[in-house]
């Protein structure tokens, strides 16, 4: 395999993150504790309530399929373009081109969705404490810090991120071992039955799966370190599986606990009585802990959405240097810096693009979460679930044209299953967008999702002008870098 290689201006910083600081920084953009206290209760009331547990099971389940091509491929073709790599090299330089630009405005979506949600969280939780600032403050504060953080060394971003999801989950786990140890409530205690197969299909099904799948999104960036990692080959599969595992399992066990603490019965009540649902976990948190763990927690959340913020900026920044080294943007993108081998380009445009978007939400005066939030970030998953697809197709291509000797399970079967149900749910969430996200009614619900497919066609025209003026290094696109 033809490698390409780097100068000392546009290389990343090499054998710099082992398989914690890969794990917990992959980890940090699902934000465990964003989607307990935020994502769980809207899945429980709009979603299958009971059958959550049993719901993430599943998709845990869906999402092992989909790793396990994604990490046979990963041990052919350690890229920090991930996702594009995959394309270029499984599906040719055309759809590389057309993952890697969707790839840019997908997290892009996700970070400014983010940025509207911390600036709004961060309000009303430091408003608390008598802090009052406007929301867009409190997001500005953030995009500043993310961008610090994503212009140095990426082991520096990794310290931080470990220090901070693991300060998630620990507080996570004291509210469910609370619980836990209590014998949840009165009612019904510990009696959950989470392999209900009948409380699965109450409700919502389909609107519990998008809210679940929402905590997964980021698993697939194992392979965006690949280049920084020690040991890639050994590496970054094990993290991918590791991510998987440690989300799945633990949204299972603690919505299982949050289920058991209020009582399957009271569960839907008790949510569709409240003003603001995403106070349960804190309820449960003064419950069965004291008011000190759920401020505790508050102020955590707040952590948990920067720790997010700070992987998507990653995300970002990595995906612009790989776009600018093979050709489809300009090379200056291509280059990293002298000292700190980051891709600074890349985060400093990915930062001045936030303080843009931010400036128009706030001059506009929208809601950062109703707003901000619900309309962009939905893009993103939107973005991802695409690529997720076409990656797994291209898993099963590479593998078939490389004639390389891999199990058929982990390089056929296990990638169809992967590609058809993102494949469905790409087509569920395009359709629907306008009902996902309150956009019905307007131009918007069918304008923002589009953008999607407008960044596809992008990429497409961006490789073709490559392959015109570049064929051989078109024919390069997607090489491996170590």
């Amino acid at each position: 395999m033809n490698e390409i290689k780097a100068t000392p201006t546009n290389q990343l910083r090499r054998n710099s993150l082992g398989l914690i600081a890969v794990t917990f920084m992959v980890i940090s953009a699902a934000a465990p504790l964003t989607g307990v206290a935020g994502a769980m209760p809207l899945a429980f009331l709009l979603g299958n309530g009971t059958g959550i547990p049993l719901t993430f099971l599943l998709l845990t389940l869906v999402m092992l399929a989909f790793a396990a091509g994604y990490v046979a491929m990963s041990r052919h073709v350690t890229n920090a373009g991930a996702f594009y790599a995959y394309a270029a090299r499984g599906l040719g330089g055309h759809m590389g081109g057309a993952v890697a630009i969707t790839a840019m405005v997908s997290y892009n979506a996700m970070q400014f969705g983010l940025i509207g949600l911390l600036g709004g969280i961060s309000a009303g939780v430091f408003g608390q404490f008598g802090l009052t600032l406007d929301w867009w403050v409190y997001s500005l504060i953030a995009i500043l810090l993310v961008g610090i953080l994503g212009y140095r060394q990426v082991d520096l971003s990794a310290k931080v991120l470990i220090v901070l999801v693991a300060l998630e989950y620990i507080v996570v786990f004291i509210v469910d071992f609370a619980i836990l140890f209590a014998g949840g409530d009165q009612g019904t205690g510990l009696a959950v039955n989470i392999f209900d197969w009948q409380a699965l299909n109450s409700g919502s099904l389909t609107a519990a799966i998008l809210f679940c799948l929402g905590s997964f999104i980021g698993i697939e960036a194992t392979t965006i370190y690949g280049e920084e990692a020690r040991d890639p080959e050994r590496t970054i599969p094990r993290a991918t599986y590791l991510a998987v595992l440690m989300i799945g399992l633990f949204f299972v066990f603690t919505t299982w606990l949050m289920i058991a603490g209020t009582g399957a019965a009271n569960l839907l009540p008790m949510l569709g009585g409240l003003e603001d649902p995403t106070a349960h976990f804190f309820i449960l948190a003064e419950q069965y802990t004291s008011p000190t763990i759920s401020m505790i927690a508050g102020l955590l959340l707040v952590s948990s959405l920067f720790a997010a913020l700070s992987a998507f900026h990653n995300y970002i920044a990595r995906y612009s240097y790989v776009a600018g080294r093979e050709g489809l943007l300009p090379a200056v993108f291509g280059q990293t810096h002298i000292a700190h081998e980051s891709p600074h380009i890349g985060s400093v445009v990915q930062t001045i693009g936030a303080l843009v978007i931010l400036a128009v939400f706030a001059g506009l005066g929208l809601d950062p979460i109703l707003h901000m939030f619900t309309w962009i970030s939905q893009i993103g998953t939107l973005g991802v679930i695409g690529m997720m697809c076409v990656t797994s197709i291209s898993v099963i291509v590479f593998f078939r044209k490389a004639g390389v000797a891999a199990s058929p399970i982990s390089t056929i079967l296990l990638p169809i299953v992967a590609a058809a149900v993102m494949a469905a749910l790409f087509v569920y969430i395009f359709a629907n967008y306008g009902d996902l996200t309150g956009t019905t009614g307007g131009s918007l619900g069918w304008i923002l999702p589009s953008l999607i497919p407008l960044a596809a066609v992008i990429g497409l025209l961006l490789a073709a002008r490559l392959k015109s003026a570049e064929p051989a290094r078109f024919a390069r696109m997607g090489e491996n870098q170590r």
